[in-house]
């Protein structure tokens, strides 16, 4: 038996080997160019320490030292280097300019093909001048993807400040806050919408913001269309984040004008970490962001270093290698694929949702005759529009992995795919609701054994929605996951409560079910990759078509 890595590391041999040694001095030779000097932080950080710096998502690679510490290995390098700057870096070495080239490690779950080891290469400037920072290290980015010659590449741009600030100005409690915050931070567009609209407390101005901002994308003119929502919405000039917009755009809007510049406010995450401008590089034929960075005041001055301006990006040498046609395995990439060539791939889910999808993508104007009747066909061409036929639970998968630009599917198999989708357009059409059920005989019972056992024993297909249900309501569950018939767990004492899915409830009442509490509601969505999304103007049209075709039918 030949011995193996863990899941999520690999060996890397020599022809690869080279290949990123070839990669990796072309970066740093660029960066080196620009005065950035190279730096190295430990593999093992103090969790606490860098938690002082902003959240840290939680990661099981962690332990504890013979101190009793609690040490983690780093899941990336903007942290750690900004330790170093709080810690090392006096005033009078301002600006500090560092480079560096090392591995992080984070958490991916098992099967979705996604490394748990990758190398960054990256860059951090800190000094007084923010303004002058965000120029010079977008200039970077740009000349380093340059000089690698990657293919079609682009930045797209965002920021935190002005929704921070709309929220800040018209929000009606933390509660709401913090749930906008964390739906945009999840790409959940649709919920956004939904907790908006039910929140009457809300002036009419500040919901229409809310629900525009991040779905804004374009070029320099978003800057003048978001300082007009913010304007009708009350929020002082000073506030709103335009104005370091326009100064930004003024110095790089040769790439604005060159098509490698764009607008789009759905980027915006991690409100905790990033105080401003947040930037992302893409390249053609990839399902994932090849650079990622922006500004993160914010983390020096938890750090106990305030007034300073920090602003950086790191690229993935694992998504350059695949992008350049090297040897690589980022999971990521679709090589020798050239977008703006191909036809746009839709993922239509087969099943229940079927004839729905095919009504709204014709009422939306796309060519589906091809499509009413595909026999075994798995994937239908429409002229510039391919349809991947797939299960709905499979959908996510598809257009997560770079199979497919865009699809459908019910939100229920969103939750459950747990993957990095921008869910755009509720669609309104196969609509269900998931629900806790129990035997109509054990009424009880199993609030009976919580209270000894301390734990809810369920049965169910979808594991992720019963989590979050359970820790919504604070109360501890074990989860036996079934693949069908769950309705027999509690019969035959396997479990105390079903959690499942219901339209009718007929199937409950046949199992002599009944309903003890409702978990969510489920329609079909419209979603996309976040790559494909920012990169391919058809998509961002689609979504718009299909969010009319729904608003017709509501």
């Amino acid at each position: 038996m030949i011995a193996g890595t863990a899941r999520g590391f690999r060996d890397i041999l020599p022809k690869e080997a080279l290949a990123r040694e070839r990669i990796t001095a072309t970066v740093k030779e660029c960066f080196a160019g620009h005065g950035y000097l190279p730096v190295e932080t430990p593999l093992l950080e103090d969790r606490a320490a860098l938690e002082r710096g902003g959240r840290i998502k939680n990661t099981p690679f962690q332990l504890f030292d013979a101190d009793g510490n609690l040490l983690m290995l780093r899941p990336d390098l903007t942290l750690p280097v900004a330790r170093l700057v709080a810690g090392h870096v006096r005033a009078e070495e301002l600006p500090a300019r560092f480079r560096y080239s090392a591995p992080v490690v984070r958490e991916q779950q098992s099967l979705r093909g996604q490394p748990r080891q990758f190398t960054q290469l990256g860059v951090e400037l800190v000094g007084t001048d923010g303004a002058a920072s965000e120029v010079e290290v977008v200039r970077l980015l740009a000349e380093a993807m340059t000089t690698l010659e990657v293919p079609a590449w682009r930045v797209v741009f965002g920021s935190v400040t002005p929704l921070t600030s709309l929220i800040a100005n018209c929000s009606p409690n933390p509660e709401f806050s913090a749930e906008v915050l964390s739906l945009v931070h999840d790409s959940d567009l649709v919920s956004l919408d939904e907790l908006v609209d039910a929140t009457p407390e809300l002036k009419p101005s500040a919901a229409r913001a809310l629900h525009a901002i991040p779905r804004m994308h374009g070029g320099l003119e978003v800057i003048d269309r978001i300082d007009a929502l913010l304007a009708d919405a009350d929020v002082a000039p000073a506030e709103r984040g335009c104005a370091e917009l326009r100064a930004l755009t003024e110095q790089i809007s040769d790439l604005f004008a060159e098509g490698r510049a764009s607008f789009d406010f759905s980027i915006i995450n991690s409100f905790d970490y990033y105080t401003g401008i947040i930037f992302k590089g893409y390249a053609e034929g990839i399902a994932a962001s090849l650079a990622s960075g922006g500004r993160y005041d914010a983390v020096l001055a938890n750090l106990g270093r305030p007034g300073l301006a920090a602003c950086g990006f790191a690229l993935s040498l694992e998504r350059l290698q695949e992008v350049l046609g090297e040897q690589g395995a980022s999971g990521v990439v679709t090589p020798g694929v050239r977008v703006a060539a191909r036809p746009l791939r839709i993922a239509v889910p087969k099943g229940s949702l079927f004839k729905d999808s095919l009504r709204v993508l014709e009422a939306a104007g796309l060519p589906i005759d091809e499509l009413r009747d595909p026999g075994r066909k798995l994937i239908i061409s429409a002229g510039d529009v391919e349809y991947i036929i797939v299960r709905a639970q499979d959908a996510p998968a598809f257009v997560g992995a770079g199979g497919a630009d865009c699809g459908i599917c019910g939100k229920d198999s969103l939750v459950e795919a747990d993957l990095d989708l921008l869910q755009l357009v509720d669609l309104g059409y196969g609509w269900c609701k998931f629900v806790v059920a129990e035997p109509a005989a054990n009424a009880g019972l199993a609030d009976r054994n919580y209270e000894w056992r301390g734990t809810e024993r369920v049965a169910s297909k979808y594991p992720r929605i019963t989590q979050q249900y359970y820790d919504r309501i604070g109360r501890q569950v074990d989860i036996l996951t079934l693949h069908g018939n769950i309705e027999l767990g509690p019969i035959v004492g396997m479990a105390d409560r079903i959690v499942d899915i219901t339209a009718t409830g007929t199937t409950l009442a046949e199992n002599d079910l009944v309903v003890v509490d409702d978990v969510m509601e489920c329609t079909a969505r419209f979603f996309a990759g976040p790559a494909a999304y920012r990169c391919d103007k058809r998509i961002r049209d689609l979504a718009a078509r299909l969010a009319e075709v729904a608003s017709k039918e509501e």
